[in-house]
């Protein structure tokens, strides 16, 4: 017994009569549950009053898993029941899956070398991999999303058909997906073929509106890479699109009114804005630069026998930006720089024009405080160092007196 859901899938009340039981899984001579596969989610509803949980296919046979919740199950072999198929629940599907099969035409005319590689549809989205040479930027999801909608416009028929297994898979126009199809045409000697008027063919098992007028909005929500080769796109129909695309056109709006422009306007508009923000950023890092080198040149100098030291502290910069910086000062401002990061952890960095040993100075300075780093002769830097940047800053000033005692 299959589920007549797929050919008849308007058909949201029936009555049937209980063929097997066992605890919460029953099964009925005839049913328009449709149980889960090919991408699809299995119905929801009742059977005798009892939710139906789970619809699954099991040895050709459908089997109807209700809860025993309030009630336990309490039905016998030849009992007659009442079963309902909530109706939101698969027009929704209806509607998302054959979106799939839309978008799947969409791709045709798009995307070079394409293949089906899945296809799944949730409560609020639903994807469909695309097995493609084709990058799908944001231009090609636009681009899909515009053809979608215009075939939902054109409300296209839809109609479905078995053909003989050997001619069906003859055909190059019939898209196979041999991942979601599993289970529901295998070992079938004929195929059930879904056809969107001039716009696409597909081997598919589900359940489908009669007119593409039905699916209602489609809004494409994002892209990403389930597996080598394959790009997954997923979007949202019905209530969820149109949400999605108030959400959209909401921020859209707030976007153009903050920026005193149309909405048509933002691309060029943000454009501007982000090369101004470039070149502030590079200006800024620039006079931050500039600003750095004075506060290393303006360290108070250690003469100690020649050698020249220039240690203090600064704040406010980054330990990386400061070893450059101390590398560029060394020569003309000392034979050594030492240049300790104030913060709750300080870090220190030390460039050495090789009248020390910098390694060896920072050495010194986790051997006495703790942290950790290292480097060489000419230059080394460390962090995480457990006292106030003063006491480091005391600590390097005795440490170059050492060295020329």
């Amino acid at each position: 017994m299959h589920s007549r859901a797929p050919a008849e899938p308007e058909v949201r009340t029936f009555e049937a009569d209980v063929t097997a039981v066992d605890e919460s899984t029953v099964e009925l001579d005839r049913t328009w549950f449709y149980p889960e596969g090919g991408g699809q989610p299995a119905d929801r509803g009742t059977v005798a009053g009892h939710e139906v949980v789970d619809v699954q296919k099991r040895d050709g046979r459908v089997a109807h898993v209700l809860s025993s919740n309030p009630e336990p199950v309490d039905l016998a072999v030849g009992d007659t029941v009442d079963c309902v198929v909530d109706d939101d629940f698969r027009t929704y599907c209806m509607r998302a899956h054959t979106a799939s099969h839309a978008l799947y035409g969409a791709g045709r005319r798009l995307l070079d070398d394409l293949g089906y590689g899945g296809f799944g549809i949730g409560a609020e989205k639903v994807r469909v991999d695309f097995a493609t040479s084709t990058d799908i930027d944001d231009a090609v999801l636009v681009d899909l999303e515009r053809l979608v909608n215009r075939i939902v416009w054109e409300s296209r028929p839809v109609s479905w058909e078995e053909l003989p297994a050997e001619e069906a898979r003859s055909r190059d126009d019939v898209a196979f997906n041999t991942k979601t199809e599993e289970g529901v045409m295998a070992e079938s000697e004929r195929v059930r073929i879904v056809t969107i008027d001039d716009w696409d063919v597909a081997a598919c098992g589900g359940t489908h509106v009669s007119n593409t007028g039905e699916i209602g909005p489609v809004e494409v929500l994002e892209r990403s890479n389930p597996g080598e080769g394959l790009t997954r796109v997923e979007f949202a129909v019905g209530e969820p699109g149109i949400e999605r695309h108030a959400t959209v056109h909401e921020a859209a709006l707030d976007s153009a009114g903050e920026l005193g422009v149309a909405v048509a306007d933002l691309p060029e508009t943000v454009a501007s804005l982000r090369a101004e923000n470039e070149r502030l950023s590079a200006e800024l890092a620039e006079l931050r630069g500039e600003l750095l080198a004075g506060r290393i040149a303006a360290l108070e100098t250690v003469d100690r026998d020649g050698t020249v030291w220039r240690i203090g502290t600064v704040s406010g910069f980054e330990a990386n930006a400061v070893g450059e910086a101390a590398k560029e000062a060394v020569g003309d401002a000392g034979d050594a720089v030492a240049v300790v990061g104030d913060g709750e952890r300080p870090f220190v960095v030390v460039a050495s024009t090789g009248a020390v040993h910098a390694g060896e100075a920072v050495d010194a300075v986790t051997d006495a405080f703790g942290g950790g780093g290292g480097g060489g002769p000419p230059f080394a830097q460390g962090g995480g160092l457990d006292a106030d940047a003063t006491e480091v800053v005391a600590f390097l000033r005795e440490y170059s007196d050492d060295l020329d005692d």
